[in-house]
């Protein structure tokens, strides 16, 4: 390569100014409600049914952990895990507005509150969701100490796994305005270490903390068992998911549990209108 070539080759790099400037068109399909700053934008306050648990929420990967673990705790009999759930449309900015923000400052989906307590409780954040409702009910979290805390492991290795995932991978594969080898290489290359973490661990345990079905199980899920699934950014066949065939059989076993296949559809907006299932107050909304 001439100098020449070489100094036009760094000229069309992308060079950062010296301070950043918020460009909002520049974001993909997501532009228009990322910004780098936080607070309601307008005032208007949620609806609010007639159980104790209230959720407000979207059926993405993060969504649909909660209405998979509220159906679960139905199936289990915990009357009191009776809710109702409400669409929050996150390409309309309703996280932003300021019911949703009052209960979850960070405006992202999904968020809880329980109103059986003495002064209503609010949980944001899909992890901390889970577990308080494992706690609550005194289900799907393993009783005997070291079970609990592999379950609490793998919990927590979602949450901070599936950013990449997400914000990463599933960013600059499907949602970014133009394509680009290197960031799309580089979450790849992390997303298939993640895949090999998880099937050398499904290997050896039927669930995510062994014989035991968990809150792990259902957080992890939704992200990795429906990507594998070909549910999640149609990149089944570009990740060569059928290698991990530990994490298939995982995957395949969840998606049959009939409360998964409920709690899935709650707050589901978009694809086939049968699935669909805007707002959820009671079991008989999913035969409507």
């Amino acid at each position: 390569m001439s100098s020449d070539q070489k100094s036009e080759s760094v000229s069309n790099e992308y060079q950062p100014p010296k301070v950043w400037q918020w460009e909002q068109k520049n974001g993909g399909n997501w532009a228009s409600i990322n910004r780098p700053i936080a607070g309601a934008t307008r005032e208007q306050a949620l609806p609010k049914g007639k159980h104790p648990l209230q959720l407000h929420s979207l059926a993405t990967p993060n969504g649909q952990k909660v209405g998979i673990m509220l159906e679960e705790l139905l199936a289990l009999g915990e009357q009191g895990a009776e809710y109702d759930a409400y669409t929050i449309n996150i390409g309309e900015g309703d996280q932003f507005t300021s019911g949703f923000v009052a209960i979850n400052p960070n405006s992202k989906i999904p968020a809880l509150v329980d109103h059986s307590t003495t002064e209503p409780t609010r949980v944001f954040e899909s992890g901390a969701i889970l577990l308080y409702l494992a706690e609550k009910f005194g289900q799907l979290l393993p009783q005997i100490p070291a079970k609990r805390t592999e379950a609490l492991n793998w919990l927590f290795w979602q949450m901070g796994s599936a950013p990449y995932l997400g914000g990463g991978f599933g960013h600059f594969y499907s949602y970014a305005p133009s394509k680009m080898q290197y960031p799309i290489d580089r979450f790849t290359m992390e997303v298939k270490r993640q895949l090999d973490v998880l099937d050398q661990h499904l290997a050896h345990n039927e669930f995510m903390a062994g014989d035991e079905y968990s809150i792990a199980d259902i957080a992890i899920w939704p992200w990795y068992g429906c990507l594998v699934l070909g549910d999640l950014y149609d990149a089944a066949e570009f990740l060569e998911v059928k290698s991990y065939t530990h994490v298939l059989r995982w995957a395949n076993t969840i998606a049959q549990r009939p409360a998964v296949k409920r709690g899935r559809r709650v707050n589901l907006t978009w694809g086939d209108e049968a699935k669909q299932l805007r707002e959820r107050h009671s079991a008989v909304d999913f035969d409507q």
